[in-house]
Parts: structure tokens; C-alpha cells; sequence
């Protein structure tokens, strides 16, 4: 049997979700575990070299997203998934691909997540999504490359099959990862189960 296994770290934008999943990746790999970070903002524009941002493309890039980690967990790899993946029935997929999966829900309220949001310079994702996602709203002013914005577009989706969730409005990040670290290192050293929101 493959010991490859994903688990995929979800939230809104700004929930921190990010920067977890990096440094459980990190953290992973400092203990000598073969493990490989997915980021979906990344992987999209491989998918999609010339991404128009429609609901089926964005639905297509999540099947392709949770295939290619399904692909890498076959061959033994451990795979840390980062994307929203708003759509329960995304994570549900990747769940029915890969035997050996977990899903970690970073929740916050939505307005800690546009706060946190707001102040990320633009990188990977474009800079300022909830700003102008409600400035759309509100005018109907277009921005190139905007698709649907979870949490103003689209409600995010929670899981109640979700292995771990961690409400992180008043902890700081270190403390986010290392409650999912603990998580994590006893899931990966065989004590696997569902766990009540920390």
C-alpha cells in the first residue's frame, strides 16, 4: 500500500490559510518527511496559461488541483494542499481520490480575513480582492483577472467531515501552526480521526 497522503488546508482569503500550509510544509520537511507543497493560485496558471476566471474554469482547475495531488500521493509523496476550495464538493473530490486524506478548515470571521487581506501586497493572488470585489458590487466597475471572490461572491463552504478546524481571529500564527503541527505529526504517525475545532 502507498504511504503517500494529502491534506488540504482551506479557508478564505486572508484566514492565514497560506502561510499554514508553507509552514507545515517547512516544518515537514525539517523532520525529514518527503512532502510537497500544492498551491493552487500557482498551479491554476499552469493549468490555465491564459486564465479567464469563470466559474467552470475555476471548477475544472479545483478537479485538475485535487488529480494531480491524487497523482503524487500514489506514488508515496506527502502532499499540503493550499487553496479556498469554497465548494465542499471539491475537497469531497480530492477525499474520494486519495485514500489517505485530511482536510484542515482555518476559520476566521470574514471581516478578520479582509482586515489580514488587505495588507497583503499583491504576490501570487492579486492584491486588494475584498476592496474590489465589493467596489463591484457596489458600482459594477470590472477588474481584468477578478473572478468571484469567496466570502463577498460565494459563501465558503464548511466541511463538518473536516478532520481538524482551528479558529484563528485571536491567536497569533505561530500558535495556528503549532496546533495544527501537533494535529498533523499525530494524524501522519498513525492516529488519525476526527478532531472538534481548537
Amino acid at each position: 500500500m502507498s504511504t503517500g497522503w494529502a491534506v488540504w488546508v482551506v479557508g478564505l482569503p486572508g484566514s492565514g490559510k497560506s502561510a499554514l500550509a508553507r509552514g507545515l510544509a517547512r516544518a515537514l520537511a525539517e523532520e525529514g518527511r518527503d512532502v510537497v507543497l500544492l498551491q493552487m493560485d500557482a498551479r491554476r496558471k499552469a493549468y490555465f496559461p491564459q486564465p479567464q476566471y469563470t466559474a467552470a474554469e475555476r471548477e475544472q482547475a479545483y478537479r485538475l488541483f485535487a488529480e494531480e495531488a491524487a497523482d503524487l500521493a500514489a506514488r508515496g509523496r506527502g502532499v499540503l494542499m493550499d487553496g479556498a476550495a469554497y465548494r465542499t464538493r471539491f475537497r469531497e473530490y480530492a477525499r474520494s481520490l486519495i485514500p489517505r486524506f485530511a482536510e484542515i478548515h482555518v476559520r476566521c470571521r470574514l471581516e478578520t480575513a479582509m482586515a489580514r487581506e488587505a495588507r497583503r501586497p499583491e504576490g501570487l493572488v492579486m492584491a486588494g480582492l475584498y476592496a474590489k470585489a465589493l467596489e463591484r458590487q457596489r458600482t459594477g466597475r470590472r477588474f481584468p483577472g477578478l473572478g468571484e471572490v469567496v466570502g463577498v461572491d460565494v459563501p465558503f463552504e464548511e466541511n463538518p467531515r473536516a478532520e481538524l478546524a482551528i479558529t484563528n481571529d485571536d491567536i497569533p500564527k505561530d500558535e495556528t501552526r503549532r496546533r495544527a503541527l501537533t494535529w498533523l505529526r499525530g494524524w501522519l504517525d498513525g492516529a488519525p480521526g476526527a478532531q472538534a475545532d481548537t
